[in-house]
This record gives C-alpha cells, sequence and structure tokens, in this order.
C-alpha cells in the first residue's frame, strides 16, 4: 500500500475577504474531488485572506499512479486559473 500526500500553497488573487477565500477553495475542492478519488482539505493559513495551503492524499497500490494522480491535480489547479501555484511538494509514505 502507497500513501500519497500532496501539499499545495496558493495564493488568491484578488480577494478581499475571508468569506471570499472560503468560496474559492471550496470550488476547487469540490472539482478535485469530483475528478480524482482523493481526499483533501485546507491545513494552513486559515486566517489569511489571500493565501491557502491545501493538503491531498490518495491510497493507491502503486507508487506510479499514487504520484500520477497528485500530478494530475497539479495540473487541473495550476489550469482553473482561480489561482496562483506558489509551491507544491509530493511525497510518498
Amino acid at each position: 500500500m502507497v500513501i500519497g500526500v500532496l501539499s499545495l500553497e496558493l495564493r488568491i488573487p484578488g480577494n478581499r475577504s475571508l468569506k471570499g477565500k472560503r468560496a474559492v477553495v471550496s470550488r476547487i475542492k469540490a472539482r478535485l474531488r469530483n475528478r480524482f478519488n482523493i481526499a483533501i482539505a485546507e491545513v494552513g493559513d486559515n486566517d489569511v485572506w489571500g493565501r491557502a495551503v491545501i493538503g491531498v492524499s490518495t491510497v493507491s497500490t502503486d507508487t506510479g499512479h499514487a504520484h500520477g494522480i497528485l500530478t494530475g491535480v497539479v495540473k487541473l489547479v495550476d489550469a482553473m486559473g482561480t489561482v496562483e501555484i506558489l509551491d507544491y511538494s509530493i511525497d510518498m509514505l
């Protein structure tokens, strides 16, 4: 069993409130859950309007498959265009 963990550090441009941030992050989380079989949560910068840290995890029997899913998550978030990816890291356990 392989557990893949992704940490995404995001910048939310033009955001002026925590309510606006929550709306953007919720849309991203819902879209990723619908597209991939993952667990996802906001795990950092909870009180910062213009930034968010999102944690994603997946479980697989193959390291390549888990890494592919997490790489796909990064690509989809980047393609959405609503946020800017500042940094990300992928770890396999």
